[in-house]
């Protein structure tokens, strides 16, 4: 499917309080999660926060929630494990994709202090190894996820396994499981998510800082940001493991051997806690309307400036004036993970957890932050809906594809239209028009072709093309 038990009781919590005015919105985020769209004239159903850790077999979140450029409040629900240890404010969790959001701060310091040019070839800066076909991609390309690069996502290296190298995973070589990272289709011409592109990046900032990765990523980023729980070791050692909120799968089962190991570092290999990333986001907040501790204005600019499909060089960007927000989700085998702040005001949430379900709890979390402290967006929106005969329904069945992300089912169900992203885990899929439909839990929107075989799914800031691969079983 697209993204990779019971009930937790009782659900173990801890937190921390800049103000204890704050407890008043907390409980009301904690009690009243929203939908993600409701339908107009229709009473909109909320769920509380340990209903829906339940209900999606996620055993631990971490939040944090920042107002007014500082951390407000931190707070840890569940556990790290079955039966273990419970979820701190400190407790850690992989980053998952986070981690390019925050290699790309890394980049554009190392650009503002001129050992690095964001549109000069980067086979040029790279040293030990080239990009093949690559003389045309550069490091602004590779940030933006339009470099034409192939290979979207890692699947990482369970522990005991032999991991590949980095130029091993870049050629693809053995025990690499990955494809060779190459460049697949004209570089500049088109956006494509792609974890191989931040692999080409991570070697070349090797390169030029003549460092190990993990080492400048604390000296450019870390360090000056506060960030003291963070690290980019990998595979993390049996210290960080101490503190850290183990995977679970989409059934809350512990993936039996722990955390998977993940060498490239820049796409996925961040080790944090919810409370750094959002020093991470006060960072670039700050940057963005004054001098910060990392970036000035001006690199904070560019480094907010979307290039295609809204995606500037690490972060995704919506909205507009007040509005403008920028924010990344991650997905690593059992973590799942969202942070979104604004550029213009100090508000923003970090959301971390320990499943694989965890994607949709953290942006539902999210939803409830910005209903509760009156955020200009990511607010739940009302669609009007329309019944489908059931002729329409079965025409819309079906197994449909995502090139190089994955695929999605659609069924007709004792006389419901169900949406399938994840295997085991359906929805209703509402009408808007016969040919435009929606779910409720996400902002995730489908919109059909004529023909009904192929179409767009469109969840901001990304708009993927999909066909339909196989008819309804």
């Amino acid at each position: 499917m697209l993204v990779r038990l019971l009930r937790l009781a009782p659900l173990a919590l801890y937190c921390t309080f800049a103000n204890a005015a704050s407890i008043d919105p907390i409980a009301r985020i904690e009690q009243s999660l929203p939908p993600a769209q409701v339908l107009t004239g229709v009473q909109s159903q909320t769920a509380t926060l340990a209903a829906e850790m339940a209900r999606l077999h996620v055993p631990g979140v971490s939040i944090a929630v920042i107002r007014d450029g500082k951390i407000a409040w931190a707070k840890g629900y569940g556990v790290a494990s079955v039966g273990g240890a419970a979820i701190t404010p400190e407790t850690l969790f992989q980053a998952a994709s986070l981690s390019k959001s925050v290699t790309g701060l890394a980049a554009m310091r190392m650009v503002q202090d001129g050992v690095l040019a964001l549109d000069t070839p980067a086979n040029h800066a790279l040293t030990g190894w080239k990009l093949p076909g690559g003389d045309a991609v550069t490091v602004r390309q590779l940030l933006s996820h339009t470099a034409g690069i192939n290979v979207g996502g890692f699947p990482g290296y369970a522990p005991g396994t032999p991991v590949p190298t980095l130029l091993q995973v870049l050629d693809g070589i053995k025990p690499a499981v990955t494809d060779p990272i190459r460049v697949r289709t004209p570089p500049g011409t088109a956006w494509q998510y792609s974890g191989g592109g931040y692999t080409v990046l991570q070697q070349l900032m090797i390169d030029v800082d003549q460092q190990p990765f993990d080492k400048l990523m604390a000296t450019r980023v870390l360090q000056p940001l506060g960030m003291r729980h963070s690290s980019f070791t990998q595979p993390a050692t049996a210290a960080m493991l101490a503190h850290a909120a183990l995977p679970h799968n989409g059934a809350g089962k512990p993936y039996p051997a722990g955390p998977a190991t993940y060498p490239e570092l820049a796409a996925a290999g961040l080790w944090t806690t919810p409370s750094d990333l959002a020093m991470f986001l006060i960072g670039v907040q700050r940057a963005a309307t004054q001098p910060g501790q990392v970036l000035t204005q001006q690199s904070a600019a560019t480094l907010l400036t979307p290039i295609l499909k809204g995606y500037a060089l690490g972060v995704g960007i919506e909205g507009s004036g007040v509005a403008t927000s920028f924010a990344h989700g991650g997905h690593n085998q059992g973590y799942s993970n969202l942070m979104v702040a604004y550029s213009g005001r100090g508000d923003g949430a970090v959301v971390m957890t320990n499943g694989d379900n965890g994607d949709g709890l953290a942006r539902a979390l999210v939803r409830a932050v910005a209903q509760a402290y009156d955020w200009p967006s990511y607010l739940p929106v009302a669609r009007s809906h329309v019944a489908l005969t059931p002729a329409q329904s079965r025409a819309l069945a079906g197994k449909y594809a995502i090139k190089d992300m994955g695929d999605f089912d659609i069924t007709w169900e004792k006389g419901e239209l169900l949406f399938w992203l994840k295997a085991g885990q359906s929805e209703p899929l509402f009408a808007q028009t016969p040919a435009s439909l929606f779910v409720q839990s996400q902002a995730l929107n489908l919109t059909f072709d004529a023909g009904f075989d192929t179409g767009h799914l469109v969840m901001e800031p990304f708009d993927l093309r999909f066909e339909r691969v196989a008819p309804e079983k």
